[in-house]
C-alpha cells in the first residue's frame, strides 16, 4: 500500500505528500525520538504526537514512508517547512494512536 492509498483510505489530513508513492511497509508508535530512531522500521509509518521539527530528522534518519500525527496534533510551522524541503510524508489524524494503529495494522501488517 503506497503512502496516498493510505491517506486515502484512512482519511488522513496531508500536511505534506512529497513521496505520495511510497510504499508503507509496517507501522511504529512512539514519541521518544531517541527510542524512535533505533527502533522504528524502515518504510514504515510512524505515529506521534511530536510535532516540533526533531520530528522531520528522526523521519529522515529512521527513513520511515510517512509521520501521522494523531490526536488531533497539527504540525508546528517549522516541522511542516522541514518536511517540505526534504519530501517528508507528513500526515495528520483526529483518531487516537491506538485505533490509528489497529486499522494500520489492518490494512498493512
Amino acid at each position: 500500500m503506497t503512502v496516498q492509498e493510505l491517506a486515502d483510505t484512512l482519511q488522513l489530513k496531508e500536511f505534506n505528500l512529497g513521496e505520495p508513492d511510497r510504499t508503507v511497509e509496517g507501522g511504529y508508535c512512539g514519541d521518544l525520538l531517541s527510542w524512535v530512531m533505533g527502533r522504528a522500521v524502515a518504510g514504515g509509518a510512524w505515529l506521534t504526537i511530536m510535532s516540533n521539527v526533531n520530528v522531520a530528522a528522526v523521519a529522515s534518519l529512521a527513513d520511515v514512508a510517512c509521520v501521522i500525527l494523531t490526536e488531533g496534533v497539527q504540525p508546528d510551522p517549522p516541522l511542516l517547512a522541514r518536511c517540505r524541503a526534504q519530501d517528508i510524508n507528513l500526515l495528520g489524524t483526529e483518531m487516537s494512536t491506538y485505533d490509528c494503529a489497529g486499522k494500520l495494522h489492518d490494512l498493512v501488517g
